[in-house]
């Protein structure tokens, strides 16, 4: 429980220190990371603690109440297609591909309360987050390239210290 804890906490200080930067953050890493390494249901329950915390004790958390579905939809595609479509990817490359898709994905999570409650029109609601989409996946990338081997190596490590059983 200590360590879905640590890491529920490292998830939203960086996401809360790089919020400045609209869209760019280590979550999708993160999440990625805690996927492989710890299995579908911890992060499950990693992602679940962080929008909670997120959205009620950050500054930038949402606005509207409702969106707090949207971001634990976004963010539990990252798992759920880990452990079906994804499954046989390994590669820091073919991961940081799948980033790429995940920066999209998390955005279109946010469009059916945009548009069916917020009455915001598709076509407007799309080309607006268009850019911060782009700048979200490019991020997803970068980061899953380069930091996911030397990350998911101090992970394994620290899990294996602690004696973690797994899924």
């Amino acid at each position: 429980m200590a360590l879905i804890a640590i890491l529920s906490a490292i998830l939203l200080v960086q996401q809360v220190a790089l919020s400045f930067l609209p869209n760019v953050q280590t979550t999708v890493l993160l999440l990625v990371l805690y996927t492989r390494v710890l299995g579908f249901k911890k992060t499950t329950l990693i992602i679940f603690i962080h929008v909670i915390l997120y959205n009620t004790l950050s500054p930038f958390g949402a606005v509207i109440p409702l969106h707090f579905i949207s971001m634990f939809v976004g963010y539990m595609m990252i798992p759920i297609l880990l452990n079906t479509v994804f499954k046989r990817l390994e590669s820091p490359l073919q991961l940081a591909m799948a980033g790429l898709l995940f920066g999209f994905l998390y955005g279109w999570a946010f469009i059916p309360i945009s548009v069916f409650v917020l009455d915001i029109p598709f076509a407007t609601y799309l080309l607006m987050d268009l850019p911060f989409e782009l700048v979200m996946a490019v991020s997803n990338f970068l980061t899953i390239y380069w930091l996911y081997e030397p990350l998911k190596k101090l992970l394994v490590e620290q899990r294996e210290h602690y004696y973690i059983e797994l899924k």
